[in-house]
């Protein structure tokens, strides 16, 4: 089983985008030799606390500055552009890096509704998502002679295709069309069980994959201590609040007490969007990742953590693949 980074290139209170893509692609090269399978990154627009807008651009980047590590989209929003401009896309990066490129594909679009509106200027609804989804895997097949449109490049190249989600709806998606499903239970966990349950029942083999393959999101912060470990996912908490009380803003720094930070009603909104979460040190880290993987049994797990200083998040992420080895 693997392990496997989201990164969404998150931009820190006194920091600013060009310092968090630096960042960016520090971190996926000690992920890489860390051991590190994946190294993914999520489209979002008009969130000031996260930098990948641009995520195709930013994945060519990290896989221009790594040799091995897979890089890939966790995931394009697919409602936000067209199937052709897509498979042009990944078709471009996958013949710069072959071998080495995943495209994983969402249905909402990753914003707020004004600025949906902004981005999908001639996009009428996110119901059209099947039929693009299988618009964007045929430009990816061989061109026939004849064929009036064509992704150049993109045409006969091998991008694997994934579905992502957090509700019935991509599980089952996945199932039917017989590719890998990945589930953000990272930050919607109310949904998982109920979700593998209904992708591996209904799973049909395909040309693109011939048994069900799930990647769970997982929320893990690894620090000397415990104590250390919770004053930093205090960062991703705050977040979270903030996103939900309408402020969206940069990822702020941690805090001592998160209690006189949040409202009762909030405290429980937010542990139950990061009900999915292993906080600890190396040994509570170890522990949480295997009763994770031992209760939900997911085919690949991708960790995610935001935290605010770059040091302590690349020895975050560096002591979870220790904890991870350690119980292989």
């Amino acid at each position: 089983m693997q392990l496997s980074i989201l990164d969404l290139a998150p931009v820190c209170e006194g920091s600013d985008t060009t310092q968090a893509f630096a960042n960016m692609l520090d971190l996926a090269q000690h992920a890489e030799g860390w051991g590190y399978h994946r190294y993914w990154l999520a489209e979002h627009h008009n969130m000031p606390g996260i930098a990948s807008a641009a995520t195709a651009v930013l994945i060519g980047h990290v896989a221009g500055g790594t040799q091995r590590i897979r890089v890939g989209a966790g995931g394009i929003m697919l409602p936000n552009h067209s199937p052709l401009q897509v498979a042009e896309q990944f078709g471009t990066l996958a013949s710069l890096y072959p071998d080495r490129i995943d495209l994983g594909l969402g249905r909402a679009p990753g914003t707020d509704q004004p600025t949906a509106r902004a981005l999908r200027r001639y996009f009428d609804s996110a119901d059209q998502f099947p039929q693009d989804v299988r618009e964007l895997l045929h430009y990816f097949e061989p061109a026939q002679a004849g064929q009036a449109v064509r992704a150049v490049p993109g045409a006969g190249i091998a991008v694997p295709v994934w579905l992502l989600g957090s509700s019935l709806f991509s599980a089952r998606l996945a199932a039917a069309m017989g590719l890998p499903f990945a589930f953000a239970s990272h930050f919607a966990p109310d949904a998982m069980d109920q979700a593998l349950a209904v992708y591996r029942r209904e799973f049909r083999a395909s040309a693109y994959l011939q048994a069900p393959y799930a990647v769970l999101g997982l929320n893990v912060v690894a620090a000397e201590s415990e104590a250390e470990a919770k004053r930093l996912f205090t960062t991703q908490q705050q977040s979270f609040v903030n996103l939900r009380r309408g402020k969206p803003g940069l990822i702020p720094p941690p805090i001592e007490d998160i209690e006189a930070f949040w409202q009762p009603h909030e405290k429980a909104g937010v542990q139950n969007a990061l009900a999915c979460a292993v906080v600890g040190d190396v040994r509570q880290v170890g522990e949480g990742l295997a009763a994770f993987v031992a209760r939900h049994k997911p085919d690949e797990v991708l960790v995610t953590a935001n935290i605010y200083d770059h040091a302590a998040r690349k020895r975050s992420f560096g002591l979870a693949m220790q904890a991870w080895k350690s119980n292989a």
